[in-house]
């Protein structure tokens, strides 16, 4: 037996190098087909990637889980707010071309603190704050720890309430140490490019994929760093939400919260939960949409960003209980 297993625990090793060096060697060709599309800056020793456009009142835009700042570029939303407003989109850490220091567990509490440090350097004091999905959780934190930089809340298809979600489980694997590394450089960007069509069509659904998605780059998605920081993100998705539900009545600022009626990712209810818990905020679900409705209802988050800006009343601060 001991000869026979020998053999085949040499092909495994022999296949997992060789997916291995493959995937590197697909992740610096993303790098390369897909350049910056701004510039860089250091804060704590983390390089972020932002663009910068724009002039006016400061909108910063947050995306969610396993996306960069080329899902609002593709969108139209960046080109279209930049007529009023100045934007900054940012690739949260490990996504897009920001790094994803490992000393750090990236909470969305410690990105509020990356990025408020990272708009005050880029002389940002204060704007309206735009999270998609996982994003909105980081929003939210910077809602509750800096609520005097935070303007207003645009919060899209969030996730904001602890549940029990089988896609937690089966996505966290990848953020396990030693395992996680293993599978993240071998097997599961070679996975999740034989899912990737499955995967939009669940979180456009019941949406098709508009045409302008083509110009999100999945190759840039599937990279084995990227997947780590997703996976990484899947895995503190419901620790987050439960850590900040309490804080939600506290937001003094406007807000407005707008969900794909039909996401067959997030359930709408949540939207629905969370305008209930801050009283004076606005909801809008928009019929026939799903997950991505930043996507297929641009319009709408457009309006939700002109509404919020209207609204001048002044944010009170916040005390934490974080």
């Amino acid at each position: 037996m001991a000869q026979k297993a020998l053999p085949i625990a040499a092909g495994v090793v022999v296949a997992a190098v060789a997916s291995a060096l493959l995937n590197r060697w697909l992740a610096q060709k993303a790098e390369r087909r897909n350049p910056p599309l701004g510039r860089f800056i250091t804060v704590d020793g983390v390089r972020l990637h932002y663009v910068d456009r724009g002039t006016g009142t400061p909108l910063v835009l947050l995306h969610g889980n396993g996306s960069m700042i080329e899902d609002f570029q593709s969108s139209g939303l960046i080109d279209l707010a930049a007529k009023n407003y100045r934007v900054i989109a940012i690739d949260r850490p490990g996504f897009g071309h920001s790094n994803r220091p490992r000393s750090t567990v990236w909470t969305p509490q410690a990105q509020a603190d990356l990025i408020a440090a990272a708009l005050k350097k880029i002389g940002v004091p204060r704007a309206i704050i735009l999270g998609h999905s996982w994003g909105t959780l980081v929003a939210l934190a910077l809602a509750v720890k800096y609520p005097q930089e935070v303007q207003a809340l645009v919060l899209a298809s969030g996730y904001y309430y602890p549940t029990a979600r089988a896609d937690v489980v089966m996505l966290s694997p990848p953020a396990i140490p030693l395992i996680g590394d293993l599978l993240s450089h071998t097997i599961s960007p070679l996975l999740s490019r034989l899912m990737w069509p499955l995967l939009l069509r669940k979180i456009f659904g019941p949406s098709p994929v508009p045409e302008k998605f083509k110009g999100f780059p999945e190759e840039m998605a599937v990279r084995p760093s990227q997947i780590r920081a997703s996976a990484a993100e899947s895995a503190l998705m419901i620790p987050s939400a439960h850590t900040l539900e309490q804080q939600y009545p506290l937001l003094q600022m406007p807000v407005a919260i707008v969900a794909g009626a039909e996401d067959r990712l997030i359930e709408s209810e949540q939207s629905s939960h969370l305008h209930r818990d801050i009283p004076h905020s606005t909801l809008r679900s928009v019929p026939g949409t799903g997950h991505m409705v930043h996507q297929t209802a641009t319009g709408q988050i457009m309006s939700a960003i002109d509404l919020v800006a209207s609204q001048n009343r002044k944010p009170v601060a916040v005390t934490s209980a974080a």
